[in-house]
């Protein structure tokens, strides 16, 4: 098994793991530090594809922690990423907000409404029933169906709201198709953010607080990598599942050096 002395190049959830309820997690912010020091790439992955990784960038800084836009993988980006590889300026029918539209916009697809190769649906607080009839019937036609990330709920101060996953639920059934989904558990995004820092399996380290999510894709990408215990598992949520993280840390506080770290140039 590797050692963690062998990780060169770090991914990280986001939610849990370096932010709790708009509160910075206890170590997130110096680690984030040391990684930089180190001179060691990163990247902070999320499913949500609500925002833009400026809007996140800005959101983070609000909550004491320094990631610039350019350090964000969001499943938006890596959604954006997969279907320009799949077809270079192709065209879409999306349900989403700016971090979806934005993203397939700057990877050079064009929006429509008529015949789209894809129909692309992600995380929204405002679902049209007029958009989701739309989708459902160009899907019906033809059009290829994609998700961002299958999160049936997502969190919000008076409970759990209908997300992505549950909406695309909707379509599926009453289309009979099942759509392809690009975020977390999908190893697929965390491929497409290695390939943004140039990193490799064999020294890439995956952190995050789900064991459906983060672990399992970081496992399936050859990953090494490490629950913490600051988001939603706990040893009764880990036993529920086959398989096990490489590692288990209380926080990221767990993953801080003790020892000072020495430039390249001494």
């Amino acid at each position: 098994m590797r050692d963690r002395r062998d990780i060169e190049c770090w991914l990280t959830d986001m939610d849990g793991v370096l932010v709790h309820e708009n509160h910075p997690v206890p170590g997130a912010a110096e680690l984030l530090q040391q990684w930089r020091d180190e001179g060691k790439p990163y990247l902070v992955l999320t499913n949500n594809s609500i925002f833009t990784p400026r809007d996140l960038s800005a959101r983070l800084k609000a909550s004491g922690l320094h990631v610039p836009e350019e350090y964000l993988w969001t499943s938006a980006l890596a959604t954006a990423d997969f279907l320009k590889s799949q077809m270079p300026g192709g065209t879409t029918f999306v349900i989403g907000e700016a971090g979806i539209t934005t993203a397939l916009h700057e990877a050079g697809f064009i929006m429509t409404e008529s015949d789209p190769d894809y129909v692309v649906i992600g995380e929204t607080r405002n679902y049209s029933f007029d958009a989701i009839t739309k989708a459902i019937r160009l899907i019906g036609a033809g059009s290829r169906f994609i998700v961002t990330n299958p999160d049936a709920t997502g969190p919000s101060a008076d409970g759990p709201l209908p997300a992505t996953g549950a909406v695309a639920a909707l379509i599926t059934k009453a289309t009979g198709k099942e759509p392809y989904v690009v975020g977390k558990p999908n190893p697929m995004m965390f491929r497409s953010a290695m390939n943004k820092i140039g990193a490799h399996s064999e020294n890439t380290g995956m952190i995050g607080d789900r064991m459906d999510t983060d672990i399992i894709a970081g496992i399936e990408a050859g990953l090494h990598t490490i629950l913490v215990l600051t988001g939603i598992s706990d040893q009764a949520e880990i036993d529920r599942y086959p398989f096990r993280p490489d590692e288990i840390l209380d926080s990221v506080a767990d993953l801080l050096s003790s020892e000072p770290v020495e430039s390249e140039m001494d």
